[in-house]
């Protein structure tokens, strides 16, 4: 009898053996669950892109940590893998709070969360995503913060595989006088090239193929075109409304 009970004890312990992991990571959306938790998703170092339950995080007194872009120090806990699990989190740096009266650096950021909910895969790690998105909250505080995001856009595809070769015309190898993209190949191609297709193909902003920005409204706008095109064609499956509407207001306000 001694043994049994024994072996019933070791089963009863393993059945509620906890998964835990700690982490950093910046709030991407949240969803109430009940009357005062929260789903939350967030962009982690070592995790990827994980979601959790927060038990209250819809309160008054916790909701305003859980806004889009605030960085936090996160205690997930599950009983297996592959659950919801739940988070437990404190606040490192209120990053929502430095646009609350900047309208436009506000929508950059609500649209740049929500194409990484909608983009990424779950809970595969990309340091290098994780570093740059970071980055990109620090330019939103910066006056030109505009062409600096259609560069976070642009590396966004790289990082998921699709990124653009704009070293070279693609006809003729050569890396001087690049005016436009190809929609097919994501190939840069040269004036001479081009000219004769130029309706069918995207232009190429000059401030992509160089440091700094020259405060061309219209070269902004074929930014935001190139990098919106590539999105919606190969990460999101060419799918109407899979770009955020934060975003089309943001080129909107732009212009």
């Amino acid at each position: 009898m001694v043994g049994i009970r024994s072996s019933c004890d070791q089963i009863l312990r393993s059945t509620y053996i906890i998964m835990e992991w700690i982490d950093k990571g910046y709030v991407l959306t949240t969803r109430y669950h009940g009357e005062n938790s929260l789903i939350v998703s967030l962009l982690t170092e070592k995790n990827g892109k994980s979601s959790g339950l927060v038990h209250g995080g819809g309160s008054s007194k916790r909701r305003g940590i859980y806004q889009p872009g605030n960085f936090l120090d996160i205690i997930w806990k599950a009983r297996l893998p592959d659950h919801l699990g739940t988070y437990r989190c404190e606040l490192i740096r209120s990053h929502a709070a430095n646009f609350l009266d900047a309208p436009l650096p506000l929508l950059a950021l609500s649209s740049a969360v929500i194409i990484l909910e909608r983009a990424l895969p779950e809970r595969e790690p990309d340091r290098e995503l994780f570093k740059k998105f970071g980055l990109l909250l620090k330019v939103l505080r910066e006056v030109d913060w505009a062409p600096s995001y259609v560069r976070w856009e642009l590396d966004l595809l790289t990082n998921l595989g699709f990124g653009l070769d704009l070293s070279k015309c693609a006809v003729t190898g050569c890396a001087e006088e690049l005016t436009h993209v190809s929609p097919k190949t994501g190939k840069a191609v040269s004036e001479e090239i081009a000219r004769p297709y130029a309706d069918k193909l995207l232009v190429l902003p000059r401030f992509l193929l160089k440091s700094g920005f020259d405060e061309d409204l219209r070269d902004l706008i074929n930014g935001f075109a190139l990098t919106g095109y590539f999105l919606q064609r190969h990460v999101f499956g060419g799918k109407p409304d899979a770009l955020p509407i934060q975003r089309e207001r943001m080129i909107a306000a732009l212009t």
